[in-house]
């Protein structure tokens, strides 16, 4: 199940990209990339298509289950023109993205599917889901220096902001906000002000004309939001070691950081109740 580019992908992956919900994996690096195949395998994605440089290797038993796609996921708009070319190419699919070393939480994850949530998101009227991007971070920077241990991981249980998105002309949005916390807050002078931002909608569903922006959200404003105007509804999370491997992988930032640890650090449990207790997801109206 290998296609040689994204084009042959969408000319002959009929299989892929025909039934949903669908997940794209881009491989940044191969940093955790078959710790973060098989999970995803695991929520019970219908496709699951990993985007990587020939050269990165997968055990046999993912080259079976995973649909692999040579790309090298550089600059970072690659990413977002394909994901917006697969867009086109599967209209009424719920689609799911993410890189390497992140990993999908949502609420009961541990026993229900991803079909069952994005069904039940449906029958909500939704077409998006808000998904908050929680940093996990070594709990020892000697021992990981590139401060990925998914073994010993740690996230930040407090210290995150919501800030109300304005347009061009400075009104406020409805029901959009700009979320910030975590590494990308604490060493935000390591930062670019543009990827300090913790909210990514990576959870939609194709239809023409939908577009997915650098920025992380969408050229139709209601995929942007976080709720419908009549209750709460279901959010979920991206756990990513991402934010840590750049700040200590790149040689201006990784001799300032010694340790990601501070007073509000706190093991993760690798459980959605975790994440649900703190605050960082929304079950909604679904029990």
């Amino acid at each position: 199940m290998q296609y040689d580019s994204l084009d042959h992908l969408l000319k002959s992956g009929g299989d892929a990209l025909n039934k949903g919900p669908i997940a794209l994996i881009f491989a940044e690096d191969e940093v955790e990339l078959e710790s973060t195949l098989h999970h995803h395998l695991k929520l019970g994605f219908k496709s699951v298509i990993a985007f990587l440089p020939r050269e990165f290797a997968i055990d046999d038993d993912l080259s079976e289950r995973v649909y692999r796609v040579v790309m090298t996921c550089a600059p970072r708009t690659v990413v977002f023109d394909a994901v917006n070319r697969i867009i086109q190419a599967t209209q009424g699919v719920w689609i799911y993205y993410c890189y390497n070393a992140e990993y999908l939480f949502y609420p009961f994850c541990e026993t229900r599917s991803v079909g069952e949530l994005l069904a039940f998101h449906s029958e909500e009227r939704r077409q998006a889901m808000l998904t908050h991007v929680i940093d996990l971070y070594a709990n020892d920077l000697t021992a990981f220096p590139n401060g990925v241990a998914p073994d010993q991981a740690m996230l930040d249980k407090t210290g995150y902001y919501a800030h109300t998105r304005h347009d061009a002309s400075g009104k406020p949005l409805e029901r959009q906000l700009d979320m910030s916390g975590g590494l990308r807050w604490r060493f935000e002078d390591h930062i670019p002000y543009e990827r300090r931002r913790i909210d990514r909608i990576s959870l939609f569903k194709a239809k023409p004309d939908l577009k997915l922006l650098p920025d992380h959200t969408f050229n139709e404003a209601e995929y942007n939001t976080y709720a419908c105007p009549w209750h709460n509804n279901l959010t979920a999370a991206i756990c990513s070691f991402r934010a840590a491997k750049a700040l200590k992988t790149n040689a201006g930032s990784t001799f300032d950081i010694s340790d990601f640890r501070w007073n509000h650090s706190t093991p993760f449990e690798w459980d959605s109740r975790q994440l649900l207790d703190l605050g960082l997801i929304e079950s909604g109206q679904w029990f």
